[in-house]
């Protein structure tokens, strides 16, 4: 048996003491390196919506009050210092003019709200207690004494600190129409009658609704984009000092139109500039607004024109114009959107751009809810929106790691028009969608592996851009960004852009 030996023993712990050190000081390192140098995948967080999509419960007149984003049809919206002004169409679901007299409700035309963070809206009432007399008067002198028995499609602009209100009256399924302008020192009014723009009748090509009015901020010029259906899309010159025709007796000249108008309805322009782009976009609403109503854009160089599409086709030919931006709709858990269009464009003054249009509540479509999307500018400069409505969330940037999971998309196409129209809308008892008329989403995978028979993707972080094929379609510079899923309740990573044909496609992670 051998003796032990102290000193060798001491030896021998004092080797395994520095061994064991080292193996400590290696996992501690190389702890410390992963929790600086492993990624944190972007966790989908839950959040409630800020307001129910269903207001039949608030339909009633006395309810007026509590409509801030209930019942909006053709909004139009302006910035003015801290707050937004919205004005729309007077249309109101379970509309009773004589039940709101009876509960003393203030009911007059042209809706107003106003907001601070374009999320929470307060309506605070009517532009109009009447409809204009003159505007009246020539509906009914053009239609037989019909018409005139609502404002349409407001139009909001500031001139040397007085605020300009553009207006419509007319005759539905006729162009006995009018476009007048009243002015107020503040954005809530009360407004002054200052006289007609524009008007038409019997024998006139175009249709004097839906009016837009930009100033060309290098000549200083005015000028005023309106029409719909009958004849196409108008630009008139505008005399800033008045606000009204430039030249009186002036209809203007033709900037769009389509091809056969007794199914392909056209209307709604709303033009906007980008300074960084120095380009003019011109939206245009398509289609029965009760259904497949979509949004198309084109742009100029200058406010009255010509405007190109996505193939540089002048929209005054008799194409379906493209790019297409927001068509009827539905992600899972949701019943889904139709009357997607009309939309104003918001500039926020910061760089950034909104489109507010409505949208219909499927399957009926007849609740008329508040949609507000911000825009984002695809690499080639075209604009798209976001295929969630807005709700303030902060911009964040994004990781290719971030970005795997399951993923919900919706790519547009143009709608198949196959009904029997008058003045390009809908018969009356044929406001549901049909089948294939609704954008249905689809389930993909971004896998980190990319094995065959997955999704081909690529992202870019330094420019927040992703890159899938889809349908053996190589979809490149999807625009990719933080947003609130409506239909989920929970905020997440979305994605929007262009196809090659030139159709929005949209998409959210949901796991």
């Amino acid at each position: 048996m051998k003796t032990p030996n102290p000193e060798k023993n001491k030896s021998f712990i004092r080797i395994l003491y520095k061994i064991t050190g080292l193996v400590i000081l290696i996992v501690a390192f190389t702890g410390v390196y992963f929790s600086f140098h492993t990624p944190v995948i972007y966790s989908i967080t839950s959040v409630p919506n800020p307001w129910a999509d269903d207001y039949i419960s608030l339909a009633g007149m006395e309810n007026y009050k509590s409509w801030g984003t209930y019942n909006v049809h053709d909004p139009a919206c302006k910035k003015v210092g801290d707050t937004y002004y919205m004005y729309s169409t007077d249309a109101i679901f379970a509309e009773d003019k004589a039940d709101a007299k009876k509960k003393g409700v203030p009911m007059g035309y042209i809706q107003m709200r106003k907001s601070n963070d374009l999320v929470n809206w307060e309506f605070i009432g009517w532009a109009f207690p009447d409809i204009p007399a003159e505007a009246v008067a020539w509906v009914h002198s053009q239609a037989n004494g019909e018409g005139a028995t609502n404002i349409w499609a407001p139009y909001l602009i500031e001139h040397n600190g007085v605020y300009r209100l553009y207006y419509s009256v007319s005759a539905f399924g006729l162009n006995t129409s009018y476009i007048g302008m009243v002015e107020s020192d503040s954005p809530e009014g009360p407004w002054t009658e200052k006289g007609c723009v524009v008007k038409t009748g019997r024998g006139d090509d175009m249709n004097a609704i839906d009016p837009s009015v930009i100033e060309d901020p290098k000549t200083g010029k005015w000028w005023m984009h309106y029409g719909s259906y009958f004849g196409g899309l108008f630009c008139m010159e505008l005399d800033p000092a008045t606000g009204l025709a430039a030249t009186a007796g002036d209809k203007g000249h033709l900037i769009a139109r389509r091809a056969d108008y007794e199914k392909d309805n056209l209307e709604a322009p709303e033009i906007i500039y980008n300074p960084n782009l120095e380009k003019y976009f011109l939206f245009t609403s398509y289609d029965p607004l009760m259904t497949t109503y979509n949004v198309r854009v084109a742009y100029s160089d200058k406010p009255e024109g010509p405007f190109m599409d996505f193939y540089g086709q002048d929209i005054k030919d008799t194409t379906n114009n493209v790019p297409v931006i927001t068509a009827p709709y539905r992600f899972k858990n949701h019943k889904g959107w139709a009357g997607t269009a009309h939309c104003g464009i918001i500039d926020a003054g910061d760089g950034r751009f909104f489109m507010a249009h409505q949208g219909r509540l499927s399957p009926d479509n007849h609740l008329m809810n508040l949609h507000i999307r911000q825009i984002f500018f695809t690499e080639s400069g075209w604009p798209v929106v976001s295929p969630q409505r807005y709700t303030g969330t902060a911009e964040q940037s994004f990781s290719k790691e971030d970005l795997m999971g399951d993923w919900e998309v919706i790519r547009i196409t143009e709608p198949a028009l196959d009904r029997d129209l008058m003045a390009g809308q809908i018969l009356w008892g044929e406001g549901m969608l049909r089948k294939g008329e609704q954008h249905e989403s689809v389930l993909l995978t971004l896998d980190k592996e990319q094995k065959p028979g997955t999704i081909d993707w690529s992202f870019n972080s330094r420019k927040q851009t992703l890159n899938i094929s889809m349908d053996e379609d190589e979809i490149s510079n999807l625009v990719v960004f933080v947003g609130h899923d409506w239909e989920n309740e929970t905020e997440t990573i979305l994605f929007t852009g262009l196809d090659k044909k030139g159709c929005s496609v949209w998409g959210k992670r949901v796991r």
